[in-house]
């Protein structure tokens, strides 16, 4: 079970990230793009649920490159990983913390970072250097 701790120190390993406040909760950003934010749901929100199970707090957003690799990440089918309607169109996952395993929770990361980082500082970034 991951908390919103384990993704500072997850996304703190990544370069030049700054953890900041969005909409009073946690998010990490780098060169001024947020990557990755602590997503609280709204009543609209828990309302689309319907009768399935609200997934518990925490829950993080994530930054995806594009629509494409956002269906991906959904397909390769990660115990925690899913979207909402509201995210419809939009490029970023959701991702309940207490089900999510920490291999696809970095790897989540990682792809959020690079998303949003300039190519230069990217470049800098292997997959190998985040996996480790």
């Amino acid at each position: 079970m991951a908390t919103l701790d384990d993704v500072a120190a997850l996304a703190g390993e990544l370069p030049e990230v700054t953890e900041t406040e969005r909409h009073g909760a946690r998010a990490w950003s780098v060169a001024g793009k947020v990557f990755a934010w602590e997503r609280r749901f709204s009543k609209a929100d828990i309302k689309r649920f319907g009768q399935e199970p609200v997934p518990p707090d925490p829950i993080l957003a994530v930054r995806v490159d594009d629509l494409g690799e956002k269906e991906a990440v959904l397909a390769a089918g990660h115990a925690g990983f899913f979207a909402i309607p509201h995210f419809d169109g939009y490029a970023a996952i959701l991702v309940e913390l207490a089900a999510a395993a920490p291999q696809p929770l970095r790897d989540a990361l990682v792809d959020g970072w690079l998303a949003c980082a300039p190519p230069a500082l990217a470049a800098t970034l292997t997959r190998g250097d985040a996996a480790t």
